[in-house]
């Protein structure tokens, strides 16, 4: 696969860590510069730190900026996977925090979920809104990446689980306990704020994605009155084990078989527009997504 990188000839960076709350930087990764980049869809979350861990480039985003300032309806979605794929990213992991719609996930363990009902009211949700592109989505959360995570935390030790389907609420404000109970109806799993429309986009962008996700509590449905405390301290326990994860992840993570995973085709064949009535200044826009599908 083709990348530009632009005049500066800059190497590749092919694996991004996207950190969820409480995860602003990541252990080990000597970093080699903190990179501003600017999007057509405005600043990213923060500035991107590129590093090396071992001998992977990788690059880190806090999705909530480095203080948190971005709630998950304000993250700037579109441009942070624009920033990405601009340096070259293909291979997306990413942390989320998230509530337990079951009782047999308990807070503290690990989901690698395999599946999203996308309950998001008011964010952008794809990078073409001067097109017409229609991607797949039945796979958001990619399994040959999703093995790697399950692999990762097994040999760290924590109790994972595998698959699951993740609800993504609009929020600020968490479920009442009618939306809780219905949420379980439908069989999921999790709940939490991030996942969309992060993960639509990212396949818009023909990168592979997955999430560990990092329950802390259980939602509103379970009679438990939540412990503040008691959920700061699970995410604590969990940010240092998935901290673990990550640097096992890292290396894993089977880059020549890029070209394996069907997300690198995403778009393929998702493109109905046709390319002659493609303007130039979206062609510029979106270039770094398209590029490969519009040259003549």
């Amino acid at each position: 696969m083709t990348y530009d990188y632009g005049a500066t000839g800059a190497e590749r960076v092919p694996i991004a860590i996207i950190g969820g709350s409480g995860l602003y930087d990541l252990d080990g990764l000597e970093i080699i510069e903190e990179r501003e980049i600017v999007t057509p869809f405005g600043a990213p979350s923060a500035p991107i730190l590129i590093g090396k861990l071992g001998d992977r480039r990788v690059a880190f985003l806090p999705r909530h900026g480095k203080n948190h300032e971005f709630n998950p309806s304000q993250v700037p979605y579109r441009a942070n996977i624009w920033a990405l794929k601009s340096l070259g990213v293909f291979w997306v992991v990413t942390v989320s925090a998230v509530g337990s719609l079951r009782a047999d996930i308990k807070p503290g363990e690990f989901v690698i979920p395999d599946n999203i009902i996308d309950k998001t009211l008011k964010r952008a949700n794809t990078l073409y809104d001067e097109l017409a592109v229609h991607v797949g989505l039945t796979r958001p959360f990619h399994p040959m990446l999703r093995e790697v995570l399950l692999a990762a935390v097994h040999d760290v030790g924590v109790p994972v689980h595998d698959g699951g389907t993740y609800v993504c609420m609009e929020g600020p404000a968490f479920s009442t306990r009618a939306e809780s109970e219905l949420h379980r109806s439908w069989g999921a799993s999790l709940i939490g704020m991030t996942a969309m429309p992060e993960a639509r986009l990212a396949r818009e962008a023909e990168m592979c994605y997955a999430t560990i996700a990092l329950p802390t509590d259980y939602d509103c449905w379970h009679d438990e009155e939540v412990d503040v405390s008691q959920v700061l301290a699970t995410l604590r326990q969990n940010l240092d084990n998935v901290r673990r994860v990550l640097r096992r992840v890292i290396p894993s993570i089977p880059l020549e078989r890029e070209e394996e995973c069907d997300a690198s085709r995403a778009l393929a064949f998702a493109i109905m527009t046709k390319p002659e009535s493609i303007s130039e200044l979206t062609r510029n826009k979106l270039g770094v997504f398209l590029g490969k599908y519009l040259q003549t």
